[in-house]
């Protein structure tokens, strides 16, 4: 009887990690670029079963493998490729390849899926609340808001020259045969890891490692677009609702292990 409270109390602990994940999943549904976590459970302290004789307990034969205990192994992070949502927003951007936005923070270069991007006070591309996102030669700063983003992340801003007469004097229109200027802003600084293992989820769709990043020099970017989580909410329902049933089931028995348990204290120990 005693195993019985060790598989259940174990099986609602399991159980309340696993909702944990699960909610956090479905609050970060909108969040762009979020890639979704699983959490896988073990067991522990295994035993081997035998039988015996009543009489001659030698020679005893194994039958099984039992364990008391269900514990949360691990979680994993799926980095499923989300869908595209097409916003038209000049500082949205959407990997459509294996990579990472770079982003400076206080505490080091993090790495994201997230590109909702914006301007901060100071006129650099950022992520909010997070820190500035990083080019290949740094932060990039937005001088110009007219500006285009080609398929490998090069932003650059197209300058038509005023027309002016002999003199020097400025009209201030366009000369239809003067050749129009290129400006680059920046080239956005996207790089990818040997082993998602080894990455480290943090907040705000963050991640941080120790591993060397390799450069991306021809990375696909969607530009006007935001990658989407890759969280299905059916999927979420679904494996809330097994997880609350089984926790459910769990605390019923296990109050009626505890009902037992005081009969055989108070009734039966008065026999």
């Amino acid at each position: 009887m005693y195993q019985g409270f060790y598989n259940l109390t174990s099986g609602m602990l399991t159980q309340s990690r696993n909702l944990n994940v699960i909610s956090n999943n479905m609050v970060n549904i909108q969040t762009p670029g979020y890639k979704k976590d699983k959490m896988v459970s073990t067991t522990f302290q295994e035993e081997m079963l035998y039988r015996t004789g009543r009489r001659y307990k030698d020679n005893p034969e194994p039958i099984a493998t039992t364990s008391k205990i269900r514990s949360a192994d691990r979680t994993y992070v799926s980095y499923e490729q989300g869908s595209f949502d097409m916003t038209e927003g000049t500082l949205d951007f959407a990997l459509s390849s294996p990579g990472f936005f770079c982003i400076e923070t206080p505490q080091g270069v993090r790495y994201t899926r997230n590109g909702s991007f914006q301007v901060d006070d100071e006129g650099y591309l950022s992520l909010n609340n997070v820190g500035r996102v990083l080019g290949k030669d740094g932060p990039i700063a937005i001088t110009n808001e007219n500006f285009a983003v080609s398929n490998q992340g090069v932003i650059s801003v197209r300058i038509q020259p005023e027309a002016s007469d002999e003199d020097g004097d400025d009209y201030g229109y366009d000369d239809e045969d003067s050749e129009p200027q290129v400006e680059i802003l920046g080239t956005l600084r996207i790089v990818d890891f040997a082993d998602y293992e080894q990455l480290h989820k943090e907040d705000y769709g963050l991640f941080s490692t120790g591993q060397a990043p390799q450069e991306q020099e021809l990375p696909s970017i969607q530009w006007q677009a935001l990658e989407k989580s890759n969280v299905d909410m059916v999927e979420e329902m679904t494996s809330m609702m097994t997880s609350q049933r089984a926790l459910q089931s769990a605390a019923q028995v296990l109050r009626m292990y505890d009902q037992i348990m005081s009969k055989a204290v108070t009734d039966v120990g008065r026999l």
